[in-house]
């Protein structure tokens, strides 16, 4: 339940200081009200980036990739002795 207050707060302190943007003159009225817009963009661009980290990082195993070939020999025999027909592929 405590980080629901502390996503709350962060949502209630970024919206507050849009609105404030909004006020003053800092910068163009144009350029503040396309801030959020702005903000999912660029959040988009960061899971992606992490995505894409996580990809080229990824560790091969492989002692589990032999394993799981033998899994599927075993399962394609176990398969065939029920009467399944599953390729020579």
């Amino acid at each position: 339940m405590k980080h629901i207050f502390k996503i709350m707060a962060l949502l209630v302190a970024i919206a507050a200081l849009w609105i404030g943007l909004l006020q003053t003159s800092m910068i163009p009225q144009s350029y503040a009200l396309l801030l959020p817009i702005y903000s999912v963009v660029t959040l988009g661009c960061y899971g992606l980036l992490m995505v894409g980290v996580g990809l080229m990082q990824f560790p091969t195993c492989p002692q589990e990739a032999l394993l799981l070939q033998q899994d599927i020999i075993e399962a394609k025999e176990f398969l065939q002795r029920k009467g399944v027909d599953v390729g020579s592929g």
